[in-house]
């Protein structure tokens, strides 16, 4: 079970992360507000619940690239001040994460379909320098439309990664439309379960959930990969669940409304550690 004050902390993480990078959007007037939502809980928990001093982070849905920056910047990796950088010219804090420029990220991400090869190469490493060391992916659910990705998940399968935890932002909607009109991915579960691999199906805005998969994962005798059930846009009631917030940015109203919305999420969720 998920202690109350480390569950508590967790909260308000993650409150203070989607403060900033709604910040960020708002500030330049920029898109991909609902992909960074979706994937708040996601990177919070993997930061501040599961990685230890040495771990590797691979967001390959690099659109999100805002959530991860906050994340960083919640770490003390960024500074805050370099956070009023974001989309800006001349900064490092691009829409897409760079590469070699920003510690904790490995890899430039965000041609989708990349990620899961990357870490997959990081973990065989690893494994072969003895090294007991995790490496987190977090990937989109339509990029695994890319053939990449299967080919990464049969890699990790053969080689035994224990040490790559696959985590899947499984919000049901991708650039186009919905995940099933597109390209059906279901029963995703079962897919992964083929390819050799210990699959766990959560709901990816829960820390109870996170944690609960990470003391399996820690006792599975095979590659993780975890199917977090998100909301697109969580907490932006105009446009949760629509494949418009990916694409817009907020305007005065919207901006209001959503932060208005994760300070009530927020409230709703530390009262009910107290039932």
């Amino acid at each position: 079970m998920l202690a109350k004050d480390i569950h508590g902390d967790l909260l308000r993480r993650a409150h203070s992360v989607k403060k900033r990078f709604l910040g960020m959007y708002k500030a330049v007037n920029a898109g991909h507000v609902g992909c960074s939502l979706s994937c708040a809980e996601i990177l919070t928990y993997v930061r501040f619940g599961w990685w230890q001093e040495g771990d590797e982070i691979i967001l390959s849905k690099g659109h999100a690239a805002a959530s991860l920056y906050s994340v960083l910047a919640e770490a003390g990796v960024i500074d805050e001040a370099e956070i009023g950088t974001f989309y800006r010219n001349n900064t490092y804090l691009a829409a897409h994460p760079p590469t070699n420029k920003i510690k904790g990220i490995p890899f430039a991400t965000g041609s989708l379909g990349h990620g899961l090869s990357l870490a997959a190469g990081l973990g065989l490493a690893k494994k072969l320098k003895n090294e007991d060391k995790k490496i987190f992916c977090i990937t989109s659910d339509g990029e695994i439309n890319e053939g990449s990705t299967w080919e990464a998940a049969m890699f990790i399968a053969h080689h035994g990664l224990k040490n790559v935890v696959w985590l899947i932002d499984r919000n049901k909607l991708q650039g186009f439309g919905k995940t099933e009109d597109v390209m059906q991915l279901e029963p995703l579960d079962r897919k992964l379960e083929a390819f050799g691999f210990e699959v766990m199906v959560i709901n990816g805005h829960a820390f109870a959930a996170f944690h609960e998969a990470k003391e399996k994962a820690g006792k599975s005798e095979k590659p993780v990969a975890i199917i977090c059930n998100t909301v697109k846009g969580n907490n932006w009631i105009t446009y949760e669940g629509m494949v418009d917030s990916h694409y817009l940015p907020m305007k005065d109203d919207q901006y209001d409304i959503v932060t208005r919305e994760i300070e009530r999420y927020y409230s709703d969720q530390v009262a009910s550690l107290s039932l």
